[in-house]
């Protein structure tokens, strides 16, 4: 299907799906800055301490070659192998932390097995080759050399401005001249440090925006998405079904802060909630069979009377929702049952105050 039909941003589900086969944004441009700020911080920290403990190696070892012989144990090679060591370790550990921290920060930790999985395409060297010469496989190279053009441009103006300089090389004593070179090479790493970086960041930000491009959808799609989740008959009868425990938990919390329940007695039951600021008793909950045993349940754990009254429970189940008034018409019956019960509470207060 053409490009132009898709009009519609990716859903979540399929960024999903891209990420299960590998498919983040990510930039080879973000490692490669890293790695050279890693050589910026490097020759910062040759040109300290570092700098100084091999000097004065390097001082010492003529004297310990003299004094002591080649064997496996000697002190010169201990020493000379834990100077290397040190030498070789942290840069290793720099550049690995740094990897791991650019892919982490791009898109984060990704297993893809689908792309793991042999593919016969892919190893082929026909379509790797067509890939090469193709446009989309020359973008890349053409890519990088816009960074390439900057820093051959930086490099040419540094070598014109200290060309007198390099002339003069020669003449310069040796400790002179190895300060030069390592001034010149500190500034040319942190201005490729700095264009890097830059370009790094525009290049994630191309990724982006080609990452999505690749995956907007058409209205076919998003139909088709759609029926395959929202509109899957089982789908919905599983939300429907999450929908009502949802409800009847709810309903079962109500039945707490109700005054009465009136029941069938069997198969109806319907909590009341009436307080004296209130202008008629409210429907907090109702329920028949299973749901209706429940809120006697609820009703009995919680110390709140039943009164059994058949026609008065159907009545209400059928003609009253649950957050809604009585009708006046069932106040008498309504206000009797209270009044029964609240000279049933006033007469156990007493009883339980003579004793």
């Amino acid at each position: 299907m053409a490009n132009g039909d898709k009009t519609e941003r990716a859903t979540p589900r399929r960024r999903e799906k891209a990420r299960e086969q590998g498919r983040v944004v990510r930039s080879r441009e973000v490692a490669g800055a890293l790695l050279v700020l890693a050589g910026l911080q490097l020759l910062l920290w040759i040109s300290g301490s570092e700098l100084q403990r091999w000097r004065t190696s390097w001082r010492s070892w003529p004297d310990l070659a003299w004094q002591s012989d080649f064997s496996a144990g000697a002190p010169i090679l201990v020493w000379t192998g834990v100077a290397a060591l040190r030498w070789i370790l942290a840069p290793l550990a720099l550049v690995w932390a740094l990897a791991v921290i650019s892919s982490l920060a791009q898109g984060g930790l990704v297993f893809a097995a689908e792309a793991l999985t042999p593919n016969v395409e892919r190893m082929s060297p026909a379509k790797k080759l067509g890939q090469m010469f193709s446009l989309a496989g020359l973008a890349p190279i053409a890519k990088s050399l816009i960074p390439f053009t900057v820093l051959l441009y930086l490099g040419s103006g540094i070598l014109v401005r200290d060309w007198e300089l390099l002339m003069r090389s020669a003449q310069m004593p040796t400790l002179t001249l190895g300060r030069f070179a390592c001034q010149r090479a500190f500034e040319i790493c942190w201005k490729a440090t700095l264009v890097l970086l830059m370009w790094s960041v525009l290049d994630y930000l191309l990724q982006q925006q080609k990452l999505e491009r690749e995956l907007r959808m058409t209205k076919q799609e998003l139909r088709d998405e759609y029926k395959e989740t929202d509109g899957n008959p089982t789908i919905k009868s599983r939300l429907r079904r999450l929908q009502r425990q949802m409800r009847r938990r709810n309903l079962l919390k109500d039945v707490e802060r109700a005054t009465v329940v009136v029941t069938n007695p069997t198969h109806i039951a319907v909590a009341l909630e009436y307080r004296p600021e209130m202008a008629a008793p409210v429907v907090v909950a109702k329920g028949v069979n299973a749901l209706a045993e429940q809120i006697k349940r609820v009703a009995r754990w919680h110390e709140i009377p039943i009164a059994e009254n058949p026609p008065l429970a159907q009545a209400l189940y059928r003609g009253v929702e649950v957050g809604q008034a009585i009708p006046a018409k069932l106040y008498a019956a309504v206000a009797e049952i209270l009044a029964f019960i609240f000279r049933a509470q006033v007469r156990a207060q007493q009883a339980a105050g003579r004793t």
